[in-house]
């Protein structure tokens, strides 16, 4: 019998054949890289983890993007054929998308064109709301479109999404027109229009190979995007080949002077111009710098624990920059924090008692340390939950509760938090034991932390113990609200700073977002507020006071913002860090001649 994957390269090779030559990528440029885990599969809307997020990027589209080359980041149209028009004070978006996109060749459209239409972003968003998918960023959407509601309840009631059911605030109002309709205006949801989350897929598509139990099709991605699935040998490799009939789009031209020599080699060439991508799975961190010392991929992002190897005083070592390897660096749009669970009895709690001892384990905690020991000095001290570089970030905000012991033992101190038995750890005001339960994982780095926490608090006195468990196992206590602390990190994908501030919106408490359990009336008016505001000086001070709030109550230990530190072959063209495209693979090229020649 013949394979769906033979009907698809039969497809391609149609497709080449009745291709402009100069519009096909280059199948001799194949370029090679790893990741440290496996993906989970490629249905943009069902999949949570970031590996899998990556891929979809480079084979499904978006309304919108972030400008490849502008920094600040910008917002820009990808598939839309420009930016939104807001209408209602920000209740309505109206999208036009551009004509003559299609999906990449399938047999599920029996050997036609299949165009890019306003329905399948319909189509798509619906399937962001339909309970028997689950989808895992169902709070993009959920609650947000006029009259998906009635909808949603239905569905819960008979178990089946009506995806042919009429909603008010989700409508293609012709081909290519595509209106939003908002209960209230919510600014950061065309933010997260960027996302793959909300990038398009086929209806016909997804009804040929979803599982019929979940609603998931995981194996078989079809998008617009520049590259498409070749195959998947699952833990070992992924292979991604270039859609030949991707859309006209070309590497823009930088009107920076100052930009980089490889940025500039790519101005004004068809994308995509490399014809596959081939992504390794080397999960150990040494293995990985391995397989870069030998060339076997083309450009690495440094595991934090292997930084000092390559590295040293912030600039390539000699034997890196001899052979004129290219280092990137920036930091993350990332915010490492340990939450403090608020319903717990021991450091839960919003009267003045409990909130000195938060923020009195705040001070004492040695970020110093961790920087230096556990982040290898690839990190600095956090000085609110909105990281560098994203929409409300403010420089110049003091960090609240910064490392100072001493202050630490005083609050203790004038709190009644005493060491009553004399055995050097303290009491609870009431005499009770004073125990702080913190959740850590098994492998190396869960050590180095234990060790950071047990030193910092033995400094004030305050006993603190380990829950030892992998990863997911810690995320399942976490989610079911069984951990006291945990230190936990979150890794945003969009610019604006307030969805790292919806970490602590009471709403949230109940999706699991909301770590902390953190429910404070104020706190979540303000975060209502905010949402009505475009990005503004007046919505950026609404964030400030809610950063202020976050470091007055302490349900979250502030921790770090982390750098990301990549290392790229000379022959390997148009990388420009970007902390929204890790891997910008649709705007690379390879130097074949000077990769041959080393």
């Amino acid at each position: 019998m013949t394979s769906w994957r033979t009907v698809w390269l039969l497809l391609i090779a149609m497709f080449l054949r009745g291709a402009d030559a100069s519009r096909a990528a280059d199948p001799a440029k194949v370029l090679h890289v790893s990741f440290p885990v496996d993906v989970t599969g490629f249905d943009p809307q069902a999949v949570s983890d970031t590996y899998s997020s990556r891929i979809n990027r480079a084979m499904f589209d978006s309304l919108l993007q972030y400008d490849f080359l502008k920094r600040p980041y910008a917002l820009a149209p990808s598939t839309a054929e420009s930016l939104p028009e807001i209408k209602d004070g920000g209740r309505t978006f109206v999208f036009r998308l551009r004509k003559g996109i299609y999906f990449a060749a399938d047999p599920v459209f029996k050997g036609k064109p299949r165009e890019l239409v306003a329905e399948d972003y319909v189509y798509t968003w619906k399937r962001l709301l339909d309970p028997q998918l689950a989808a895992p960023w169902n709070l993009l959407v959920n609650g947000k479109f006029v009259g998906a509601d009635a909808v949603v309840a239905k569905a819960r009631a008979s178990g089946k999404f009506d995806y042919d059911a009429k909603i008010e605030g989700l409508q293609a109002l012709d081909r290519y027109t595509l209106q939003v309709k908002l209960v209230q205006p919510d600014y950061i949801l065309i933010e997260n229009m960027t996302t793959t989350q909300m990038a398009a897929v086929a209806r016909e598509v997804i009804e040929a190979y979803r599982d019929p139990h979940t609603g998931r099709a995981m194996d078989r991605p079809v998008g617009t995007g520049a590259y498409m699935l070749k195959d998947w040998r699952r833990g070992s490799k992924i292979t991604l080949a270039a859609n030949p009939g991707y859309r006209e789009e070309y590497y823009p031209a930088s009107k920076d002077p100052q930009e980089g020599v490889a940025v500039l080699a790519n101005a004004g060439k068809r994308l995509p111009i490399i014809g596959q991508v081939e992504v390794s799975i080397i999960e150990e961190s040494n293995p990985r710098l391995l397989a870069f010392n030998s060339r076997q991929i083309d450009y690495l992002h440094l595991p934090l624990d292997l930084t000092t190897s390559v590295l040293e005083n912030g600039a390539l070592k000699p034997e890196y920059a001899r052979h004129q390897i290219t280092f990137l660096r920036g930091l993350e749009p990332a915010f490492f924090y340990t939450y403090f669970n608020m319903d717990d009895a021991v450091v839960g709690g919003y009267t003045p008692d409990k909130i000195a001892l938060r923020r009195a384990i705040a001070m004492a905690y040695n970020v110093p340390d961790e920087i230096r020991i556990i982040r290898q000095g690839q990190a600095i001290p956090a000085n609110q939950p909105i990281s560098p570089g994203l929409l409300g970030h403010d420089p110049n905000a003091p960090r609240m509760n910064a490392y100072d012991p001493a202050a630490a033992r005083a609050l203790l101190d004038h709190f009644g938090y005493k060491d009553r038995d004399g055995d050097g750890y303290r009491e609870l005001p009431d005499g009770r034991p004073l125990v702080l339960v913190k959740g850590s994982t098994t492998d190396t780095e869960g050590r180095l932390f234990d060790e950071v926490w047990k030193k910092s608090m033995d400094a004030i006195g305050i006993k603190v113990e380990f829950v030892k468990q992998k990863w997911p196992e810690l995320l399942k206590m976490s989610q079911a609200g069984k951990l006291q602390m945990w230190t936990v990190g979150r890794n945003t994908g969009v610019r604006d700073g307030g969805v790292n501030l919806e970490i602590l919106a009471s709403k949230n408490i109940a999706n699991t977002m909301n770590d902390a359990r953190f429910n404070l009336p104020e706190y979540d008016r303000l975060f209502e507020q905010s949402r009505l505001l475009p990005d503004s000086p007046e919505r950026t001070a609404l964030y400030r006071k809610m950063s202020d709030l976050v470091g007055g109550y302490a349900p979250l230990l502030l921790g770090v913002y982390r750098y990301e530190n990549l290392v790229i072959y000379p022959w390997v063209l148009g990388f420009k860090y970007n902390s929204f495209m890790t891997h910008p693979w649709k705007f690379l090229d390879i130097d074949l001649a000077r990769r041959k020649a080393g």
